[in-house]
């Protein structure tokens, strides 16, 4: 009898022991996501090369860490969500972009691509991002690590915005004050202002989640708050025209989502929010102005003086990215390839280099053609789909809360990436990988 107490105490003491280190796991890979997205973001948006070698560190580390769970779990989960989909589309189109056919097409090119070498290095960052999305599926089941991750993101953007501003006003030409970017306006860590303001649409997005969602303590409410001023601030100092509206959709989308269905007094809440959201805006506007004078919100309203083109040349990129299309309507000319591309159709006097066709959509219609386009809207949809779905099979409130926040993010840069390419950043990219994955997991209802 004492054996068999002695045996099965030990099992138990196993049993804990391994839970114990199956927990540890989960909390190290939920560590990892949210680094991942953070890291690149600090290293100047990782659009340098050598952010390759870190990401693909981390990447593995993400993937030791996978399999070391499975192992102990004596099973290796393989998560299988509609989202990676669209994304492996992306990868096969790369890869028959690559192919030595360029001849068939009646070029002399190596392969079908225009830019063989940008389009490899794309098609490298579309695997590690798809390999960031399924990791970023399996461990973000557990409802505490997307509280976890969910929480990481509003400090992040907070902190992120704060280093920011006092950047811009310290040294205005140079990240850190050190690497001046004298082809760009720079922001934060960012070489292009723009895309630092995408990447506070999606940190204002849960912010805005937790805020309206009604589940933080009174004390906590004011962190939040002056979490959301400084990353609004932050936004309209970059005098980004296409961040500021898309900062609006995101607010906008945040109070809608937030509404309890099936509530009468449902529609009465909105106006709270408007006048709180109209409130903050001037708030913030007046600290732009008393800061930085008034030629950011100048430039962000689009009320520049002598201003001849107010698209600032984007309906000129805008009908050659549509041209380059034209004459490559199924697989397009390569990714990344429209630099090169532009050249053959750029009517004006070729001074500058335009690496990118200010619009995301209609980029990738130039670079993969038809068959690219299709997956980029798949996936736009999927994320919709999944951040309804999400929000109304929450398990308690403070998941509604985060996955209103997710899609009201991801919401921001579907409509910011209509003028201008931030996701061409590739912090930006797995911060959309980071919300689309909250999204998945919680419309499959998994808080295991």
């Amino acid at each position: 009898m004492r054996d068999r107490t002695k045996k099965s105490i030990h099992k138990a003491q196993a049993g804990h022991s391994a839970h114990r280190h199956g927990d540890r796991l989960k909390w190290a890979g939920a560590i990892l996501i949210l680094a991942i997205p953070v890291l690149a973001a600090v290293g100047y948006g990782a659009v340098d090369v050598w952010a390759f070698i870190p990401l693909s560190v981390l990447s593995a580390a993400v993937v030791a860490v996978w399999v070391i769970d499975g192992y102990r779990r004596r099973e290796l989960r393989v998560p299988a969500v509609w989202l990676q989909i669209p994304f492996l589309g992306l990868i096969l189109i790369g890869l028959v972009q690559l192919l030595p056919l360029g001849g068939l097409t009646g070029g002399t090119a190596a392969s079908l691509s225009l830019d063989p070498y940008a389009t490899r290095l794309f098609l490298i960052r579309l695997v590690l991002l798809f390999v960031f999305l399924s990791a970023a599926v399996h461990f973000l089941r557990d409802a505490r690590a997307r509280r976890f991750v969910g929480l990481g993101v509003v400090v992040f953007g907070a902190v992120i915005a704060f280093v920011g501003i006092l950047q811009r006003l310290a040294s205005p030409d140079a990240i850190y004050g050190m690497r001046p970017t004298p082809q760009a306006i720079p922001f934060g860590p960012f070489v292009n202002q723009h895309h630092f303001a995408a990447m506070m649409e999606m940190t204002l997005g849960l912010t805005f989640g937790f805020l309206f969602g009604g589940t933080l303590k009174r004390e906590h409410k004011g962190l939040f708050i002056i979490a959301a001023v400084l990353m609004a601030i932050a936004v309209v100092m970059t005098g980004s025209r296409g961040g500021l509206l898309s900062s609006l959709a995101v607010a906008a989308a945040a109070v809608i989502l937030s509404r309890r269905e099936g509530s009468p007094a449902a529609p009465r809440r909105i106006w709270p929010g408007i006048a709180a959201a109209a409130g903050v805006l001037a708030l913030v506007s007046a600290a732009v102005v008393f800061l930085q004078g008034a030629d950011p919100l100048i430039r962000a309203f689009g009320l520049q003086a002598n201003q001849t083109d107010p698209t600032s040349g984007r309906l000129h990129f805008w009908s050659v990215a549509w041209k380059i299309f034209a004459d490559n309507p199924v697989i397009g000319a390569g990714y990344e390839a429209f630099a090169v591309a532009f050249t053959r159709y750029d009517t004006w006097n070729g001074i500058f280099r335009v690496e990118q066709a200010h619009n995301d959509y209609l980029q990738m219609l130039a670079d993969g053609g038809v068959l690219a386009f299709a997956c980029v809207i798949v996936f736009v949809y999927l994320v919709i789909k999944n951040g309804m779905a999400a929000r109304t099979s929450a398990s308690n409130p403070l998941m509604r809360s985060i996955a209103v926040g997710a899609l009201a993010g991801s919401f921001g840069i579907i409509v910011h990436s209509l003028f201008d390419f931030p996701l061409r950043t590739p912090s930006n990219a797995y911060f959309v990988l980071l919300l689309a994955a909250i999204l998945a997991v919680g419309a499959r209802g998994e808080d295991s």
